[in-house]
């Protein structure tokens, strides 16, 4: 069986590795455009192309496969059996997927219809799910809306971070793909339409999705924070400077019926953690950084720094 894999991102490398690896015939790998990255801007390949190219692969690396005819068609030589999909950030166009006999595989972050969109993973932590997984799907024309073939859960445990499950997850995809495939061999494969009433969406992750809401609960903060780490990471404000929280978890609220500080206030600070008031709970807070600083506990840092109970974090720089 000929495959074109189609991925951009360090998710889509173990599902291409498992291909190779189960020996199917990868005549040839798409991905994103390579692009500047770190303090020096130098341009680096995407993750995928650089596993492709370690392997001897060829590469296509279209700006917008929409917009490029020439590229299509380059695909359509190839004629290729089976396109398989990994995070690979394109709208695939109609003329595309009518090319594989076998159509389009495609490797989804979430158990669909639940998390539609790029980024799966990361909303699920966000929005506190406890279970999510990987489904695999036919592509067609829509934001992964095609009718489904395998799925497979994973727990999310409350201290789980994205970038934890994420590593977890490309896992999981890569071992998903192959059964999925095995199975498509075998004729076995039952496609099962997408139920649209049941569909949410997870849109692009932005720096501004980790900026902090104190009055928000304990608990929807908290699973803010994991969701945002490592990227965008979730922010706050103290006295003018940005503070990042890498580690948190949802406290015991011991106060009493009386009247609560304001959210972001800063209610206790020890060797261990320092406390929040939330709009509802509190949150102990374990690491942070602040500008120009490395990571560190809060007491560290209030050892060289003022960072006192009293103090408040808020959303925005000047409040």
């Amino acid at each position: 069986m000929k495959i074109i894999f189609m991925g951009t991102p360090d998710f889509a490398v173990p599902s291409l590795k498992a291909l190779i690896e189960s020996h199917y015939d990868v005549i040839c790998v798409v991905t994103q455009k390579d692009k500047p990255k770190g303090r020096g801007y130098k341009v680096v390949p995407t993750p995928v192309k650089e596993y492709a190219m370690s392997q001897g692969i060829m590469v296509l690396q279209p700006e917008r496969l929409s917009r490029e005819p020439e590229t299509i068609e380059k695909i359509r030589e190839l004629n290729p059996d089976l396109i398989v999909t990994c995070a690979f950030g394109q709208i695939l166009p109609d003329s595309l997927l009518a090319i594989p006999r076998y159509g389009t595989i495609n490797v989804h972050g979430s158990l669909l219809p639940k998390f539609r969109g790029a980024a799966p993973i990361q909303w699920a932590v966000i929005n506190g799910e406890t279970k999510t997984g990987i489904t695999t799907m036919l592509t067609d024309s829509g934001l992964d809306t095609g009718d489904m073939l395998l799925k497979a859960e994973i727990d999310i445990p409350d201290d789980m971070t994205a970038g934890e499950l994420h590593d977890r997850m490309s896992l999981l995809g890569a071992e998903t793909l192959i059964k999925t495939l095995k199975k498509l061999e075998e004729g076995t494969l039952v496609p099962v339409p997408q139920d649209d009433s049941q569909a949410t969406l997870a849109p692009r992750i932005t720096r501004d999705t980790g900026r902090i809401d104190w009055s928000a609960s304990a608990r929807n903060i908290h699973n803010l924070i994991r969701g945002t780490t490592p990227w965008p990471g979730a922010f706050a404000f103290l006295d003018g400077q940005k503070v990042r929280i890498w580690r948190s978890a949802v406290g015991e609220d011991r106060s009493d019926t009386g009247e609560k500080p304001d959210p972001g206030t800063i209610i206790g600070l020890d060797k261990e953690a320092m406390t929040v008031q939330a709009g509802e709970g509190i949150v102990r807070v374990f690491e942070i950084q602040v500008e120009s600083n490395k990571r560190m506990t809060p007491y560290q840092y209030s050892l060289g720094h003022e960072l006192k109970i009293g103090m408040k974090l808020t959303p925005y720089e000047a409040e």
